[in-house]
């Protein structure tokens, strides 16, 4: 189990595009897990890589269905709508309220570098979209509708 550390906002590597992974290699294999324990050490739902440092087109979800690894994704489709409260690991403490796709279809390689297409509903299209979001350098928080919140706040826990 190897963790990496999260990038921060404000780190300008969140706002880089990232690059299309063009083959295996030990290498990313070693990456792909490493995010998945970054991402469950951290509780999260999902990581990209260039919130670990590396600006390859690489995300991990996991919203309690088991892990998803999607190399090279590209949103095929979308339906419907759906606002929410949403946060992210490289914006610790805070979250937003933020209108997504309700459904979403992706395109993306698997570990095997095989193409598969995939559709996710509710919490995982919001994942699968902010995810892919941070391949192109965009943070949920420049999609926020109003302000961001302490999460504390938004959870009604009090101030001591």
């Amino acid at each position: 189990m190897s963790l990496r550390t999260i990038r921060l906002e404000g780190d300008e590597i969140l706002r880089k595009k990232s690059k299309e992974v063009t083959a295996m290699t030990p290498r990313l294999r070693q990456l792909v897990e490493d995010m998945l324990d970054t991402m469950y050490e951290s509780a999260g739902v999902g990581l990209a890589a260039p919130q670990v440092g590396i600006l390859k087109r690489i995300v991990v979800i996991d919203v309690g269905e088991g892990p998803c690894v999607l190399i090279n994704p590209e949103i095929i489709d979308r339906f419907g709508s759906q606002t929410g409260m949403e946060g992210c690991l490289s914006v610790p403490g805070k979250s937003g309220q933020v209108t997504r796709p309700n459904e979403v279809t992706v395109r993306a390689l698997d570990e095997n570098m095989k193409e598969f297409v995939y559709t996710g509903t509710e919490l995982m299209a919001r994942a699968i979209c902010h995810e892919c979001d941070h391949l192109d350098g965009i943070l949920y928080t420049d999609l926020v509708e109003g302000d961001l919140v302490d999460e504390e706040d938004e959870y009604g826990y009090e101030e001591e």
